[in-house]
């Protein structure tokens, strides 16, 4: 339950995030080439981002599976 909140709390911080750059490229006084090129930038962060997440999850995943199994050997008669 507390992992689920965690991640709802991560969809409402990338949301937020997403809002925050958006407004401030709407007001950021800078030329098209240099808005480009900070686009660019900041979607690399963000998918650098998201792979790292994504191993995260996978690895605490994986090891909530080999809990579980562990458990299931000791249970099993």
């Amino acid at each position: 339950m507390a992992e689920s909140r965690g991640l709802a709390y991560l969809g409402f911080f990338l949301a937020g995030l997403g809002i925050g750059v958006g407004l401030a490229l709407l007001l950021a006084p800078k030329s098209g080439k240099e808005t480009r090129k900070y686009l660019s930038r900041k979607a690399e962060e963000g998918k650098e981002y998201v792979a790292e997440k994504r191993k995260d999850l996978r690895r605490q995943a994986e090891d909530v599976l080999e809990r579980g199994k562990e458990l299931a050997a000791k249970l099993a008669p």
